[in-house]
């Protein structure tokens, strides 16, 4: 870990509001190594679990918002789960036509 903290040359000692800033960006690159990297079945099964409750809890969220500006944040949460179901679809995809499961 400190030779990574060197290498991103980041201080070593972190706030966590500094690590907030850096969550998107480390989402999204986990999300995009979904796409390239194989995963096991159940992984993707509890990705697929994961991805459908997130999905339920945007949509919950989003019909009991009285005001447009109490859920501000939706586009870029649409934008993550979007990316993260187009990442399980190739990732599954990759899963049938190799494994044939």
């Amino acid at each position: 870990m400190a030779n990574l903290v060197a290498m991103l040359r980041l201080p070593g000692n972190l706030k966590s509001t500094q690590w907030q800033i850096l969550a998107g960006p480390i989402l999204i690159l986990l999300i995009l190594s979904m796409m390239v990297l194989p995963l096991p079945a159940f992984i993707l099964d509890l990705l697929f679990t994961f991805n459908i409750a997130l999905s339920i809890m945007v949509l919950l969220v989003a019909m009991f918002t009285q005001r447009t500006l109490e859920f501000a944040a939706f586009p870029t949460i649409l934008l993550f789960t979007t990316l993260l179901r187009l990442a399980l679809n190739v990732a599954s995809t990759r899963i049938i036509l190799m494994e044939g499961h």
